[in-house]
């Protein structure tokens, strides 16, 4: 049977750039297996499956793959799954929705389309779950995953902690960009210190920082590392988690202007603002996107 797919690079407008998620779109009748065994094939760090909704006034089901684990939540993922979606429906001649509905393990993903001249430039998506602070961590153990010390992690906003939206990261700041642009991945120390919580990833940040060369200033810079050692270009479900967390230290509004990538020449820009509801705390990312490749394969 063939299948269709497609691929975008999410968080950026530019080919070749940002954080790359292939979509097979017509999912149905695929097994976990081998959606599994196709998230490995395309080998991104997430792929998504679209499937029928089990609820008729939502879009689709979503489910998403590492190439070696299915996740109940990302952040490029769902925003180029509602790009490709979009794109596909104006080439067919439909006009896509105001606004996608995917149901995925961590609950529903509302996502809306961004507009530039008339054509679909990109999506912004809200976290399916409010803001949960799980474990704190040591600084010196946090360090050691990103094979730095602990005077390199800064502490006056919080100290390194699992936080998640609906996927769980261990979240630390950095004291500089350059301590930053040393931090490297250590797999003792994440033998040791992962999973906790859920959480299987680090994800580093930098406030007020701006990168040489870079136009325009941001605020922060951001890197993360997945179990598997593997850095991820661009991660909106991490800086997402992040946004919340400050808003709840800050017991504010929070938008960012976020880079990552930069360092793995993938450069990416997530915008974020949190967005908070009956004593809890969610949080809006979005960004562009660049359709790149599209096919079939041949599956039962």
């Amino acid at each position: 049977m063939q299948r269709r797919y497609a691929t975008a690079d999410v968080f950026t407008a530019e080919p070749l750039g940002g954080n790359p998620v292939a979509v097979v779109l017509d999912a149905e009748g695929l097994t976990t297996a081998q959606m599994q065994a196709i998230a490995a094939e395309f080998n991104y760090v997430e792929s998504t499956f679209v499937l029928p909704p089990a609820d008729p006034r939502h879009t689709a089901h979503v489910r998403i793959f590492t190439p070696d684990r299915e996740v109940p939540f990302a952040g490029h993922p769902n925003i180029g799954t509602a790009f490709l979606l979009a794109r596909e429906r104006v080439m067919t001649g439909c006009a896509p929705p105001e606004r996608f509905a995917f149901e995925e393990g961590a609950g529903l993903v509302t996502v809306d389309l961004m507009y530039e001249n008339s054509s679909i430039a990109g999506a912004e998506l809200l976290s399916p779950q409010p803001l949960v602070r799980h474990a704190e961590v040591s600084s010196e153990l946090a360090a050691a995953c990103l094979s730095l010390a602990e005077a390199d992690v800064r502490t006056d906003a919080h100290v390194p902690q699992v936080v998640s939206v609906g996927l769980p990261f261990l979240v630390l700041e950095l004291g500089s960009r350059e301590v930053l642009r040393r931090a490297r991945p250590d797999r003792g120390a994440y033998d040791a210190m992962f999973p906790l919580d859920g959480a299987r990833a680090v994800y580093a940040y930098v406030r007020d920082a701006v990168d040489e060369g870079v136009e325009h200033g941001c605020d922060l810079h951001s890197r993360m590392f997945t179990w598997r050692l593997v850095e991820d270009p661009a991660t909106g479900s991490a800086t997402a988690a992040v946004t919340a967390l400050l808003a709840d230290l800050l017991g504010a509004e929070v938008r960012l202007h976020v880079r990552q990538g930069e360092d793995m020449g993938r450069p990416s820009t997530l915008l974020t603002r949190s967005a908070a509801e009956n004593n809890a705390i969610r949080a809006h990312v979005g960004g562009r996107c660049a359709a790149m490749f599209s096919g079939v394969f041949d599956l039962g």
